[in-house]
């Protein structure tokens, strides 16, 4: 199993790129098999998550290629609509196909998802939206089963939910009749989907407002697509910067997609210059201070940096209270930076009260999902002396060759075996 050994303490500098977000990649993914023409995807990232997607979408017979950024993808010979648990159990955004899948062929098998354990995400929402619009369902042996024809329908998600978002507008784009989402996400990714749905041919209107009206089309066609920077990416470098006080050039990074997290540095002296090439993140002379955090739909504080910005406060000035208000496990990288000598206080499952320490100590750390374990790299490089990160395949599904882009910026960082 590999590792991140990590001696922390180093100032980091200099320049690093972020590609696409996988929060967008994934679902322009699924999106391919609503056509039978190549979608093209620029800007991506080859994550284990990007990995396991295209080995679902090649089982059922979608041609899959990928060369330097570039991602391929045609699925005009597909052999099944059965998306099998070796793959959506990895990953819980590979249940999304189901959608598309219904939307243009009908009939749909997909297994019940995996993921991160960060709390119960149901599928009750994408379900429900799909039996509104027609489909007949039924749960067997771990998988859902879908069939058509659609028709459309207007929805109220009672709740936001990305997934369910992403599912039901792939569903009606080819389904006839005008569909009306009501409280669709609004997260940028989601806005990343709805522009290459449009690219393809889809009618949508609504883009970036809390009611969608989807008016189905006979057909699709390929599309050209370049995928948004990763804003979780983003300010995972524009973290790392703040608690090593270090001075990086984000190349590709777009500060308008992480103002909350902005608004949090700049409370503590850190400098953030938005460029065409890039965002300038400059924490040479910052002095952490702390502030409370909520987790909430965008454009509130994003879940997924809820661990960043909790290992930021471990070492400010201060007392916070961070409060999680989308998932409810969200928390357990916490006992792990308490081992690295934070001082934090597990109020209940939704809040920690967090008081700043002078420094941390290095320690040996296990990652139990992607963000929290992203945290405990960043609580490494702040630390004093050597932490190991264990289980780190999690931060792999976000993250292309993490250690290489810090080795780059001064980290002493390396991969290994244990």
């Amino acid at each position: 199993m590999d590792a991140f050994k990590i001696n922390g303490g180093k100032k980091l500098s200099g320049t690093v790129q972020v590609k696409g977000a996988k929060n967008a990649i994934l679902p322009l993914m699924a999106a391919a098999l609503l056509t039978d023409e190549p979608v093209v995807l620029h800007n991506i990232s080859y994550l284990s998550d990007v990995v396991v997607l295209s080995e679902l979408l090649a089982s059922m017979g979608a041609s899959v290629t990928h060369a330097s950024d570039t991602l391929v993808i045609q699925a005009n010979a597909l052999t099944g609509t059965t998306a099998a648990y070796e793959y959506v159990s990895k990953m819980r955004a590979a249940f999304w196909v189901l959608g598309p899948l219904l939307g243009r062929f009908g009939q749909a098998s997909v297994s019940l998802p995996g993921g991160c354990a960060i709390g119960a995400r149901p599928v009750d929402l994408y379900i429900k939206a799909l039996q509104e619009m027609g489909a007949e369902t039924h749960i067997e042996n771990g998988y859902v089963h879908a069939t058509g024809p659609l028709h459309a329908a207007e929805i109220f998600f009672p709740k936001i939910s990305v997934g369910a978002t992403h599912n039901t507008i792939m569903a009606a784009v080819l389904t006839p009749g005008t569909t009306i989402i009501h409280n669709p996400a609004l997260e940028p990714e989601a806005i990343d989907l709805i522009n290459l749905l449009r690219k393809m041919g889809a009618n949508i209107q609504g883009v970036g407002t809390k009611t969608l009206t989807i008016t189905g089309v006979s057909k699709l066609h390929g599309a050209v697509h370049t995928v948004i920077p990763d804003r979780i990416e983003t300010a995972t470098f524009a973290v790392a910067a703040a608690v090593t006080k270090g001075k990086i050039f984000i190349q590709g990074g777009d500060i308008n997609l992480m103002e909350s997290v902005a608004d949090l540095l700049r409370l503590s002296n850190v400098i953030l210059r938005q460029t065409e090439r890039g965002l300038e993140v400059n924490a040479e002379h910052a002095v952490l201070k702390s502030t409370p955090i909520e987790t909430a739909e965008y454009p509130g504080f994003p879940t997924d940096d809820q661990s960043l910005m909790t290992t930021l406060l471990s070492l400010a000035d201060g007392r916070a209270l961070v409060t999680e208000h989308i998932f409810e496990n969200r928390f357990m990288h916490v006992p792990e930076l308490i081992r690295m000598g934070a001082h934090i206080q597990i109020v209940n499952n939704q809040s920690v009260l967090i008081t700043g320490v002078p420094e941390l100590s290095g320690a040996i750390v296990t990652s139990s999902d992607l963000r929290g374990g992203v945290g405990l790299v960043l609580a490494a490089l702040a630390a004093k002396g050597e932490s190991i990160v264990q289980r780190i395949y999690h931060i792999d599904r976000g993250y292309d060759h993490l250690e290489t882009k810090l080795s780059s910026l001064g980290a002493d960082i390396k991969r290994i075996k244990l």
